[in-house]
Parts: structure tokens; sequence; C-alpha cells
């Protein structure tokens, strides 16, 4: 087994040899594996064919010289790290380095206590990048022309430069963190990670630990010093999703980081530990709801609810489960090797009538699951799980043939399951709505709409 493979790497662009090998000999001791480059060309060919964690350039180069050298590095891979290197120091270079997008700047001699920190920061940005990318191809892509998507891209654009809170609320699989992900690439933040903790997910006993770290001995099973994730995300994004499910004392502790930016670790000695971070967080429940009854705190809801998003469930957003399900399938069979397929009409009306529970995650794994298991080139209707034929009506109505759009198509697929689904209600509008999950005002519109007479229909 090549242990190599799993180390970090760490590219040394400089003309200087024996700096070179001084470098090396201290990041193979902190477990880095290194990659020389002798000029500022050499250096561009083995980033693009190391692909490293991070970089150490040297700025006073002949030929190509480090300025350069950083922006042709970061027009290849922007999210990694670059440190600057100079024996000839000066604010001005300091200063344009960072406008390009240097992540620091070191004077020579290099002095290990301001390089280490940075090579474990380093590391710990590519362990995100590693969890990001398990997600898959656009996991964090904002997909959909609906006026409720377009609006979240405003305030994305509006709200990312700035560094206040954000509270992001919507039912399961709406695409919070995908938000939060959006927030942080756009964000003066972006070169640090973006580090996200599901509360709901981690038992009470342990959420502190994971938040905020643990000194050896805090608590059995505690072999060493452990960070949490505020200190792994500073000067980036710690992203708490589902912080309604958060214990009453574990959120007095969370206030308290929000006030004072500090911390400390479980089991420490009283030595407080100072972070920058920008706090999103997201739940799927009424917290004003929850406020009323004593499972929230009022003042962590105020602290956090500095600018709002809210993510409107897929049933209210038709035409882009349509554009969704074309990009997953795109995505999905380029991920498995499979030739290109495509939905037949039929289907994407069904994806348009269907009420998502799961919202764009259900979706998403309808998707995978039709990739997978269908052979032929198109996806048709007969190869929809039962519960959705079953749900936009397993018999597809005998009007759409004669459709002459695909306008038309969906309107009568439409009209025919809302008929369908009145009947099965007894008339009723309320027992209606909410089994194909709308609100009633949005269903009112669609009797009016395809001009549907309950009166005359209940004779």
């Amino acid at each position: 087994m090549d242990l190599s493979a799993s180390k970090p790497i760490a590219l040394i662009v400089d003309d200087e040899k024996s700096i070179c090998d001084s470098l090396s000999g201290v990041l193979s001791d902190e477990g880095w594996r290194s990659v020389v480059a002798l000029s500022g060309k050499e250096g561009i060919k083995k980033f693009v064919q190391e692909r490293p964690d991070i970089v150490l350039l040297d700025v006073w180069m002949t030929g190509m010289d480090g300025i350069e050298t950083l922006q042709k590095i970061k027009e290849l891979r922007r999210e990694i790290p670059v440190v600057i290197m100079s024996g000839h120091g000066s604010i001005e270079t300091a200063v344009k380095a960072t406008k390009l997008g240097a992540f620091d700047y070191l004077e020579k001699p290099l002095s290990l206590d301001k390089l280490l920190p940075m090579l474990e920061h380093a590391n710990e940005m590519k362990q995100q990048r590693n969890l990001q990318d398990q997600a898959g191809p656009g996991k964090h892509e904002l997909i959909g022309s609906s006026a409720s998507i377009e609006l979240v891209r405003k305030q994305i654009r509006l709200v990312a430069p700035k560094n206040s809170w954000v509270l992001i609320t919507g039912e399961n699989g709406t695409g919070k963190e995908v938000v939060a992900q959006q927030i942080h690439l756009e964000s003066s933040r972006a070169k640090y990670p973006f580090v996200a903790i599901n509360c709901a997910a981690i038992p009470e006993e342990l959420i502190e630990s994971e938040l905020f770290g643990h000194e050896k001995g805090a608590f059995t099973n505690a072999l060493g010093r452990k960070k949490g994730k505020f200190e792994i995300a500073h000067k980036g994004t710690l992203f708490l999703d589902e912080i309604g499910d958060m214990s009453l004392k574990t959120q007095a502790k969370i206030l308290r980081i929000l006030q004072e930016q500090q911390f400390e670790r479980v089991g420490g000695s009283g030595e407080s530990i100072n972070v920058d971070v920008r706090v999103i967080a997201a739940t799927n429940k009424d917290l004003e709801a929850e406020i009323k009854a004593g499972r929230f705190r009022e003042d962590l809801y105020y602290r956090l609810n500095v600018i709002l998003f809210h993510l409107q469930p897929l049933r209210e957003r038709e035409d882009d489960a349509v554009i969704l399900a074309k990009v997953f399938l795109q995505q999905i069979c380029a991920r498995v090797g499979d030739a290109p397929k495509q939905f037949s009409e039929d289907v994407l009306t069904a994806f348009r009538c269907y009420s998502w529970p799961g919202n764009v995650r259900e979706l998403h794994n309808i998707v995978e699951r039709l990739c997978i298991m269908v052979d032929g080139s198109e996806i048709g209707f007969v190869d929809l799980p039962d519960h959705l034929q079953k749900a936009v009506g397993a018999e597809r109505p005998s009007r759409l043939s004669n459709a002459a759009t695909l306008r038309e198509a969906r309107s009568d697929f439409e009209r025919a399951f809302i008929l369908k689904k009145l009947e099965e209600s007894d008339w009723n509008i309320s027992k209606t709505a909410e089994a194909i999950g709308i609100e009633r005002s949005n269903l009112h519109r669609k009797l009016r709409a395809y001009d549907i007479d309950l009166k005359q229909l209940k004779g």
C-alpha cells in the first residue's frame, strides 16, 4: 500500500534549491509530501500534474515571477491556498498578492511558528473538499428558473459579500445547504473552509464536543485533543443545519460564541479560543412556534435572524422540477458511465404534477434510480416508481394524445389530476389541497385557471 498517496501535497516553487530542500525536510516531518519546482513555468506544469493542497511560492524568480505564477494558478484552481514567500518583503507586494488571491504572505527566513498553522489549515481545507466531492456532481449548484429561485440568487449576490449571519428556512430537501454553500463561495471567505454540521444527527452528549472540540481526557474515549467545527471554520463559514433540534443548553453556548467570538474546548482549563466565523443556520421548523413552546431561545433566534432566506418547496416550483430532473439525469449518467438518456414528455408532466414531499432530495434519488434501472435511452411513464404513478394518476388522461403542444398536455394532465383528487376528497378544498401538497389559495387559483366549477360538479 502506497501511504504517500494519502498524504497532503505541498508544491514548493522557488529558484533557490537550498530553500526547496530545507522546506521539503520540514514538510516531510509534518506528514506532507513535497513537490519541488525551480521556476514559475515548471511550477505551473507541476501544479496541473500533482494537484497540490497548498503552494509555497517565491516572489522574486527569474523568468516568470511569483506574481505572474500566482495569477495563472488562481485561473486554474482558485480554491487552493497559495502562500507567497519573499526575502525582500514590501507592503506593496503583499497587498498586490493578497488582491490576486494569495492565502498569506511570509518573509524569509521563514518562521515555522507561522508556517505550520498554515499547513494545518490547508490540510483541513483538503478534508472539507474531499467531503464535498463525495457528495457528487451538482451538489452545490443552485438550479432552476422559477421566480423564487431567481429571488434567492439575487439575495445571495446582495448578502454574500457582507458578514451578516443568515437564517435559512424551508422543508427538508429544499436545498438549504446549497444556498449556504453559494453564500460562502461568493463571499470574501471563499478561500477558507466551509464547515457543515447537522445538529439533528449528533447525539446530545456529543454535540458540544463536535462544535467546540475537547481536550484529552475530557470524557471517556477522549484519547487526544480534538478541534471542534468552530475552530476548523476559523475565517470561513460554519453551517449549522437543523439548528431547531439543539438543546437549550447548547443554544446558550452558541449564543455566547456569536456574541463574543470565543469559546473553550470541552474539558479545557479556562483558556479561551478566539475565532472569526460567519454562521449560517438552517431549520425546517417554525422557530417562532418553537420559542412559544419553550424549546428555542428567543435571543438566539433574533441573533441568527439578521438575514432570512425562505426556500419554497418543489411542489410550488413545478417547472424547476423538470429542469432539475434533466440536469440530474445528465450528471448521473456521466458519473455512472452510462450513455445519455432522456425523459419522455409524459414523465416530465408527471414530475410537474407530483407533490414531491421529499423535495429536491427525493427527485434526485428517483432520477438516479431511473438512470440505473432503465436500459433504454428513453425513460417512460411506466418506468416511474409505483407510488409516483399512483399519485399523478396511473392511467394517463386520454386527452394528452390530442394535445398540440407540451403546454396543452401539461394543462390537460394537471386539470384531470385535480378533478380526480377533488372527487376522492368529496370535493373538499382543504382536504384536496392537503392531499396534493399545495396551499388552499394556490388550489383556488388553479380551479379558476382551469374553469373548474365546484358547485356545478357537486350538483
